[in-house]
């Protein structure tokens, strides 16, 4: 399995450049209306499914509306899961005889898997019952990634629209997003998995006698299409404590490299996906251009830290005369699974929403966990997660056409639509209100006695920690440093809440926006418009986004992975 090298990961991006625009285009289709006309068997189908919870799918709604049905659809799915966790040991579907999850943890559990985090203080395979992970976990890894897609074209519609109070039906949206485009694409993933030996069977546990006359219990279970959608969801929840380590979920070298493409190829799709909608193909392209930049370089920077560092850390301590001669052997690695291909999935699961690991984070290089906690800082707008990374990288290139406004002396606008004081207020929201939460809660673990002693390492090791957990949560990824034993009532609290701060509190501000811009006249552009299709303004986005970040996380930075880097040096 160890074959994941430098030629495996030029495959990765020409098979993504290849493929996105073909998937891009595809969902464009599904949210273009007059191609929707054809389908006429498959609305027929989500009609029915509308008719039944009372949406009539003729019927658009201003963005308050949509708001309001995205917080409410969210509520109910969280008491669902949390009652689901409590009362799962009276449910069926329970052969290990688990027993309730404990309320902190439930709840930590159920908003994290409705806010696409997936951030787990908890082993799979020894506290989920099978019905549990099923109809609970699994289902949300859809619904979520459906929610943050119907956000995305909502505010792609705020863009197209001309003088009008609506921006879509929310509930037309989500089962759109979720029957056309994640199911379809987790069964073809699900099948890829199955065939290669992942997992798929309603045994759950199956004992065995070992040729030494012990006892071994074998876990099983749905775990290949909890796998599929885990990826192509930006989910990142793994069946098992060790997530896609394990070789349940990630069995052989094709899988591993299927799961690193199947994370990013939705969230790499979708600015095809805007050229496509809004009829500038071009501006498509700089999106996406501006991403995969960005997380080649992050990808780059981290292979340089994890196997470059490695190297030089193992000859120092060793008889080895050369790096050339030297062996990454990491503690928390499986050796079927290559340095580099570690540092390639943990570079695309922090730039992405996603959050599963193939390899454990706390045994990487401290500067290499620095890059994958400057990924999540980055909003995950490289690509980001599925509608997530979309609308973020729009919010950035709102603020990037104001500010290059301001710089030349040029009318603010984007796509046609002057940028005003309104949306740059919201935007400032947007960008201001995770990183506040964040920083207020790590203050607050790093001055408490009980969240002090939560933490596994000393010094700046555990000031990352606690930092990457915030940072996690707080941007919706769910990856976890290690070394933080997080299942506490506070850690499960505080998390909590600062993902919920990290979804709605993100969405609402990109709905007003939306409902602001669908109201505006589009105007022609004009010899002061600046140009948003073209390379400067990728140059021009891409520096906005890494100054404004390491701006308000650089003090951070430098008191948690980068101390501990010059530390590891000496």
């Amino acid at each position: 399995m160890n074959v994941f090298g430098g030629w495996g990961f030029l495959a990765l991006i020409a098979l993504l450049v290849v493929t996105a625009p073909f998937l891009g285009r595809y969902i464009a289709r599904v949210f273009s209306d007059e191609a929707l006309a054809k389908d006429t068997r498959l609305n027929r189908i989500e009609g029915r499914m509308l008719k039944t919870i009372g949406v009539d799918p003729k019927v658009e709604q201003s963005w308050k509306a949509y708001a309001a049905s995205v917080v409410a659809f969210s509520a109910v799915s969280v008491v669902f899961l949390y009652a689901t966790e409590r009362l799962q040991g009276h449910l069926p579907l329970n052969p290990t005889h688990v027993g309730a999850v404990s309320p902190a943890l439930a709840i930590n559990t159920a908003v994290s898997f409705v806010t696409n985090t997936n951030w787990q203080n908890y082993a799979g395979e020894s506290t989920m019952t099978m019905l549990t992970q099923t109809i609970g976990l699994s289902v949300q890894n859809f619904v979520s990634g459906a929610v943050g897609l119907s956000v995305a074209i909502a505010l792609v519609r705020g863009l197209l629209r001309n003088r009008s109070n609506t921006i879509g039906n929310f509930w037309v949206d989500l089962v759109r997003s979720t029957t056309r485009i994640l199911l379809p694409l987790s069964l073809i993933f699900a099948i890829i998995l199955i065939a290669q030996g992942a997992v798929e069977n309603l045994t759950y546990v199956k004992c065995i006698t070992t040729i030494a006359d012990g006892k071994q219990c074998i876990p099983g279970g749905l775990v290949a299409t909890q796998e599929a959608i885990k990826e192509l969801g930006t989910n990142g929840g793994g069946y098992f404590n060790a997530n896609s380590i394990h070789p349940f979920e990630n069995p052989t070298a094709l899988t591993n490299f299927a799961e690193i493409y199947a994370l990013l190829v939705i969230p790499f799709s979708l600015p095809f996906a805007f050229g496509r909608l809004t009829k500038r193909t071009r501006d498509g392209i700089t999106i996406f251009t501006t991403m995969m930049v960005i997380w080649i370089a992050s990808s780059l920077l981290l292979l340089h830290f994890e196997v470059g560092t490695n190297q030089l850390n193992l000859v120092k301590s060793s008889n080895i005369s050369s790096v050339a001669t030297a062996k990454v052997l990491p503690e928390g690695q499986d050796l079927r699974i290559s340095a580099t291909s570690c540092a390639v999935f943990a570079s695309s699961t922090t730039s992405t929403s996603t959050g599963a690991v193939n390899c454990a984070l706390d045994s990487i290089e401290p500067a290499a966990g620095g890059v994958a906690l400057f990924n999540m800082m980055l909003g995950e707008v490289s690509p980001g997660g599925v509608g997530s990374g979309l609308y973020g990288i729009l919010i950035f290139a709102i603020l990037s056409v104001f500010i290059a406004g301001l710089m030349v002396g040029r009318t603010p606008e984007y796509l046609g639509k002057k940028i005003q004081s309104a949306e740059m207020k919201l935007v400032v929201i947007y960008l201001l209100l995770s990183p506040a939460a964040i920083m207020i809660f790590a203050a607050i673990a790093v001055i408490l006695k009980t969240a002090k002693g939560a933490v596994g390492n000393p010094g700046s090791q555990g000031l990352s920690e606690i930092i990457y957990s915030y940072v996690s949560t707080g941007n919706n990824n769910g990856s976890a440093l290690g070394g933080l034993a997080a299942n506490t009532d506070f850690y499960n609290v505080t998390q909590a809440l600062n993902m919920a701060i990290g979804r709605f509190g993100l969405m609402i501000p990109v709905l007003a926006i939306a409902g602001a811009l669908a109201k505006k006249q589009t105007v022609p552009a004009s010899s002061g418009t600046f140009n948003t299709d073209k390379p400067l303004f990728a140059v021009i986005l891409g520096g906005t986004i890494i100054l404004l970040v390491g701006l308000t996380y650089f003090p951070v930075l430098s008191l948690g992975p980068i101390m501990s880097h010059l530390q590891s040096a000496l």
